[in-house]
């Protein structure tokens, strides 16, 4: 068993013009001292960090983590959510991703995603330069416009579709695994990794690529109706990241799982503050310290209703409430069970 790490805070919901969340220093300053021990970081704003010199520039490096150590800090891992994703889009999806993208790549898909597995690439160097052994990110998704088959799927569209993805993620994961860096993809809703099942396609997809593993967030599941305790027993060995992020799921006569087109505070499944959701953190506190899950806790604020700085303020001594010191020992010890001489326990055995 091992103790999970935290608490810990993805800092992407949080940047803004006005201190303190528009500097790497202050965000810092002020993470600590709401008692957070790491900090995960979105690589899309430069503010925070510059991840092409990251990737190329040791001293860089060392800079970045000197700062966030400075302040009891650590780095739990680097994000490319925003890069994964574009790393896929079905054409369906173009005009609305390219908001994500650089104002010079607009209107440009192919070049899109060639920067974005650049961008990954680039990731891949600046975990290793860090010392950071994980990554998190998405999947990216060409299949998601065909989640529910109709038109009627052809056949072989699907394992199309995931061969073409895993072709794009394959040199990004030969780059990570250069590095030494597990990537944890975030299995999440709209991408094409979003349940087991797709988890898996992808994977056998991959070849079974050793650095294709999973960040657990359980609010996903809650919104696809999904045992995400039971999702630990199967996927346990590729869980290493790990995000604390609340959800409820509340059906009427008029809406269920595709939520009616409406804002997230008129939907059946919404995404709350850790507390004020469905979610049973105990027993996945539990079920991850079990099998040994060596992962951040990390704490990602997305609340239809309680304010980033309320969600923040309380979500470091959520976690640490939850965080199971791991048992070195045996509970009954002291009955002597302990004894293992072959002729002591053939006497017991009468034999």
């Amino acid at each position: 068993m091992k103790t999970i790490k935290g608490p810990a805070i993805f800092l992407a919901q949080f940047m803004d013009d006005k201190p303190p969340f528009d500097t790497l220093d202050n965000l810092c300053k002020w993470a600590s001292n709401l008692g957070y021990k790491g900090i995960q970081i979105p690589t899309t704003d430069t503010r925070l960090i510059d991840l092409e010199k990251a990737a190329k520039s040791q001293t860089y490096a060392d800079e970045i983590k000197g700062t966030i150590n400075s302040y009891g800090l650590e780095i739990t891992e680097l994000s490319t959510h925003i890069q994964g994703q574009l790393v896929a889009v079905h054409p369906a999806h173009d005009l609305m991703f390219d908001v994500f993208a650089p104002d010079r790549l607009k209107g440009k898909p192919k070049e899109r995603t060639a920067w974005a597995v650049q961008q990954l690439k680039y990731a891949a160097e600046a975990s290793q330069r860090l010392k950071i052994n994980v990554h998190a990110t998405f999947s990216g998704s060409l299949l998601w416009p065909m989640m529910h088959p109709w038109p009627q799927q052809p056949k072989g569209l699907v394992k199309e579709g995931f061969k073409e993805l895993a072709e794009r993620w394959k040199p990004i994961l030969n780059a990570f695994d250069n590095a030494g860096v597990d990537v944890c993809y975030e299995v999440h809703p709209v991408e094409d990794i979003h349940d087991g099942d797709t988890f898996e396609r992808f994977l056998a997809a991959t070849g079974n690529h050793k650095r294709v593993n999973i960040l657990y967030d359980p609010s996903h599941f809650v919104l696809q109706q999904l045992d995400y305790i039971a999702f630990i027993d199967h996927y346990k060995e590729f869980i290493k990241a790990f995000h604390v992020k609340d959800s409820e799921f509340n059906p009427t006569g008029k809406k269920g799982a595709f939520g009616g087109y409406n804002d997230w505070k008129d939907r059946a499944g919404r995404y709350r503050s850790p507390g004020d959701g469905q979610v049973d953190f105990k027993t996945i506190f539990s079920k991850l310290t079990e099998y040994g899950c060596d992962v951040w806790a990390v704490l990602e604020w997305e609340c239809v209703i309680k304010s980033a700085e309320q969600g923040a303020r309380e979500g470091a001594p959520f976690i640490n409430k939850h965080i199971i010191e791991a048992t070195t020992k045996a509970f009954d010890d002291f009955a002597g069970g302990s004894q293992t001489d072959e002729a002591y326990l053939r006497r017991i055995l009468g034999i």
